[in-house]
């Protein structure tokens, strides 16, 4: 037994696994000699650890368990694709190309229903992998992508390079799971993508070794570093490193041969071994990618082509009313539950009064639904030729089905709206809002828990969302309120107290304003406070907001008690400042994970959180191997040990001042 045997082993069955999941070769090497040839590198790697490689193939079995997961933040943004749903928009698309004096060409690709990665490598060994979160911001799921036997820990040339990709679950996998899952009494996975999402952000990298993962890789961020001029080029070059590239990507001529893509994947789409939703359809050349540019979410180069929804049939039980944050009437449908496109619905929304009216939907209906965006339920119609006379008639309701007051029509409108203020239903719903994932992203803060919180009294109004650690006796005396799971709670909150303004002005529910026009609000008005003296007309005077809006967002700012709550967020610590404005790059300090440990001359630990997250930094509590800098004051404790113990950079109080000053001018 050897130390060259040993890394002889590691990259006989590295090669191995490269040709067998990567270019589909299953010739070179049996099951059985694998099989004994792992046990060989296991029996080694027991007997001296100290041998044991990074990108030895037994570390795809997982094994580490994470109490949460670490945020990472990305120095490209992982921008989403805008959507189109049909011919014409896709014409469209290349005319906008055109009339930039663009001679196009297309990469054509499959656009996978799974999970975004990105994944980074240093001197070629895998180094990190991240979710796509906000696009700016996402989790560190490192251990659990090393899993995945497609990922290469170890690429053919030792080079520094980000990519992007997919990850997914094959149907065949999917069904083995539940098969499994039926067995042991546990409940089914709903489809392939909630299946992959749940499995790669299982915080015991075992449990997601074991899920049996993929993943296609089809980005390569800054391409230009690396010589390319072409996305099929950089495809080809993202290959011949290891990674694993869809080969039913192609390259097209003009938007005919795209239009003849889409047809013949579209046909083909029941076939493949795994879930597609739609072509995503992208300039090939990387310097028109330049001069069509990108707007502040979707990129101008590419779009992503929606299959039409599949359409199944199924029974109308009953119709149903909710009410909003708002206040707004709601009527939904109660079905009998079916499958469509991988998941069971058993619940779809009808709008409102008119809509209902239009589609004639009588309770006891058969009626056609479909996944709308391959995403929302939606019922599409009724099956009038069916009926037996025995289905009832919609009757739209006068009164609030959960406070009982009298419903009102605003003039012009066409949806119905309780009045009350103090509605129950308003309150727990705004507050659902304010903790959304779009708004302050409080995580774990699901719908039903918020509802347990309102009814403990517990959170009654924003505010509280912030003052929760004073009832965490009471919270934990509840059935399914441990620990660990308080914690991360209380967590999440104080973390989503440095969130952009953006963020809080959404997640304040101000009438018609959603994420986009908030951005906009906030990029105008850098500080909420801004805001409370700007005049109708000037808000009106924004690009994207216009009088109606104007007029939404002066009403709510102009009311005491709006101004008085948002005075109270500020007191307890919440940000009020938009960040998007202030965001610069220092490759000091810019993407690096950072622990401030002792007490610092400079200034207070807050401020000099704030300093550094404003440059895309993340400042991280505890020492680990992937910090980066560790920034050190008086009495360290043993953070700073472990940072010398790891061999992390650590910057004494002078240096910090110095770096701090730097940052700050």
């Amino acid at each position: 037994m050897t130390k060259e045997r040993y890394d002889e082993l590691v990259e006989l069955l590295n090669k191995a696994n490269y040709e067998y999941h990567v270019l589909d070769n299953a010739t070179t090497m049996t099951d059985e000699e694998y099989d004994n040839y792992l046990r060989e590198v296991y029996d080694i790697e027991e007997k001296h650890p100290e041998w044991k490689r990074e990108d030895s193939p037994t570390t795809k079995v997982g094994g580490v368990i994470l109490d949460k997961f670490e945020k990472v933040a990305h120095n490209i943004p992982m921008m989403s694709l805008a959507d189109v749903f049909n011919e014409d928009e896709i014409i469209a698309f290349d005319k906008r190309i055109k009339d930039e004096n663009i001679d196009p060409e297309y990469v054509c690709e499959l656009k996978i229903d799974g999970l975004s990665v990105s994944l980074k490598y240093e001197k070629g060994n895998l180094v990190s992998g991240a979710t796509r979160g906000d696009g700016v911001i996402g989790e560190d799921i490192t251990n659990n992508v090393k899993t995945i036997k497609q990922v290469p820990l170890k690429l053919s040339k030792p080079i520094d390079i980000e990519v992007r990709g997919e990850i997914y679950m094959s149907r065949e996998t999917l069904k083995k799971l539940n098969e499994e899952r039926e067995k042991n009494g546990e409940p089914l996975l709903k489809n392939c993508r909630n299946a992959a999402a749940g499995s790669i952000r299982q915080l015991d990298s075992s449990i997601a070794a074991k899920r049996n993962l993929e993943i296609w890789i089809y980005h390569l961020p800054n391409p230009e570093a690396y010589g390319i001029k072409t996305h099929h080029e950089a495809l080809k070059f993202m290959k011949d490193l290891g990674f694993r590239t869809n080969p039913n990507n192609k390259l097209v001529r003009n938007i005919d041969e795209v239009l003849d893509y889409i047809e013949t994947k579209n046909e083909e789409r029941p076939n493949l071994p795994y879930d597609i939703d739609g072509v995503v359809i992208k300039l090939d050349n990387l310097k028109d990618h330049e001069k069509m540019g990108n707007t502040i979410r979707y990129p101008k180069w590419a779009v992503a082509y929606k299959f039409p929804a599949q359409e199944v049939s199924t029974k109308l039980n009953d119709i149903i009313f909710t009410v909003g944050r708002t206040g707004q009437i709601t009527p939904n449908a109660v079905l009998e539950p079916v499958m469509v496109m991988g998941s069971t619905i058993s619940r779809a929304t009808l709008h409102n009064e008119d809509y209902v009216i239009a589609k004639d939907l009588r309770i006891g209906d058969t009626v056609s639904i479909r996944k709308a965006g391959d995403v929302i339920p939606e019922v599409v119609a009724a099956k009038k030729e069916l009926r037996n006379g025995t289905e009832k008639l919609f009757k739209m309701i006068d009164k609030c089905p959960i406070c009982g007051a009298s419903l009102v029509k605003k003039e012009g409108q066409v949806d119905y709206y309780c009045p009350n203020n103090s509605c129950p239903a308003r309150s727990i719903e705004k507050l659902i809002h304010f903790a959304s994932k779009g708004a302050m992203n409080i995580d774990g803060l699901g719908d039903e828990i918020i509802e347990d919180f309102y009814n403990l009294n517990v959170v009654r109004n924003y505010i509280d969302f912030f003052l929760l650690f004073k009832h965490k006796e009471l919270i934990m005396s509840q059935e399914g309120y441990g620990l660990k799971k308080i914690n991360n709670i209380l967590d999440a909150a104080e973390n989503s107290k440095h969130n952009s303004l953006e963020r809080l002005l959404f997640g304040l529910g101000i009438e018609g304003i959603g994420i986009k026009t908030a951005k906009v609000l906030a990029e105008n008005y850098p500080n909420i406070r801004l805001v409370y003296d700007a005049s109708k007309e000037e808000l009106s005077s924004i690009k994207d907001i216009g009088p109606i809006l104007a007029n939404s967002i002066y009403t709510y700012f102009q009311k005491d008690e709006n101004r008085s709550v948002i005075e109270e967020l500020i007191n307890i610590g919440v940000n009020v400042d938009y960040l998007g404005a202030s965001k610069k790059y220092n490759d000091k300090v810019t993407g690096k994970k950072i622990v401030i440990t002792g007490t610092l001359s400079v200034a207070s630990r807050p401020f000099i959180k704030d300093v550094l997250e404003s440059y895309g930094a993340v400042v991280v509590e505890s020492v680990s191997k992937k910090t980066d800098l560790v920034l050190c004051g008086e009495n360290p404790g043993s953070k700073y040990d472990k940072a010398k113990e790891l061999k992390i950079r650590v910057l004494n109080d002078e240096e910090v001042t110095n770096l701090i000053k730097e940052l700050n001018e």
